[in-house]
């Protein structure tokens, strides 16, 4: 099955595996989809990922993180979408709930949190919120 927006169908994946306390979900992988991940688990909201060889496809096995039965991750937005991409430059990278949160952009050095991209002095699209 073909998804129009794989970056929030990741999302929502995530999102409905937190709600229903699961301990793992399985998301068909990609390049932009292992680096989410990878920013996910060094930001301390997932407690690892790994790539797991399928036969049509290979997944990412993503396991959540809850602490006293409390998921460390509490929201996922997608903000750039198909039909409305935004974009932004160095001064314009938002600020998720006062630091509290991170953005992750897509930038031509690759996916970034808001932090790095504004240390390295990039903008780019905007794709979600985390917090």
């Amino acid at each position: 099955m073909t998804v129009t927006d794989p970056i929030a169908d990741m999302l929502t994946r995530i999102r409905n595996a937190i709600m229903a306390r699961h301990d793992s979900v399985l998301i068909p992988a990609s390049k932009i989809k292992l680096s989410i991940a990878r920013i996910l688990k060094d930001e301390g909201f997932i407690t690892d990922y790994t790539v797991l060889k399928g036969k049509p496809q290979r997944v990412i096995k993503i396991l959540l993180k809850y602490i006293d039965n409390q998921p460390s991750l509490l929201g996922l937005e997608r903000v750039s979408k198909p039909g409305l991409r935004v974009y932004v430059g160095r001064r314009e990278i938002p600020r998720v709930y006062g630091g509290l949160g991170i953005a992750i952009l897509s930038t031509s050095k690759g996916i970034l949190t808001e932090q790095e991209a504004w240390r390295r002095g990039l903008g780019g699209e905007l794709l979600c919120y985390v917090w």
